[in-house]
């Protein structure tokens, strides 16, 4: 399942409660071409991987907190997550790099 962060609050909320879990923060704005391309593909991704991944997609343009907190600066970005850690950052809309790195880390 792939859920829209409201705030940082939930934000750090989502990724404690990930326990054995990767967290992939989409980072992405509602003008971005490439990230409306990347949607679907991160929905059937998300559905592929619902045991192992919870994936949150970031609003950059309504939380550039948290935009700033993870240095992002191109759109979509990718952060693979686990307890609290940075595994990989992924920029760009490429999909087979990210199934490659969610392979990896699971």
């Amino acid at each position: 399942m792939v859920s829209l962060v409201k705030d940082k609050a939930e934000l750090d909320m989502r990724i404690s409660s990930a326990v054995k879990k990767i967290v992939i923060l989409d980072f992405f704005a509602n003008w971005c071409g490439p990230c409306k391309v990347c949607a679907p593909k991160l929905n059937v991704l998300a559905d592929q991987y619902s045991e192992h991944v919870m994936i949150l997609k970031v609003n950059v343009d309504e939380n550039e907190d948290i935009a700033e907190d993870f240095n992002i600066t191109s759109m979509p970005t990718f952060v693979l997550m686990k307890e609290g850690e940075v595994l990989d950052t992924i920029i760009g809309a490429n999909m087979d790099k990210l199934k490659k790195s969610m392979d990896k880390h699971i």
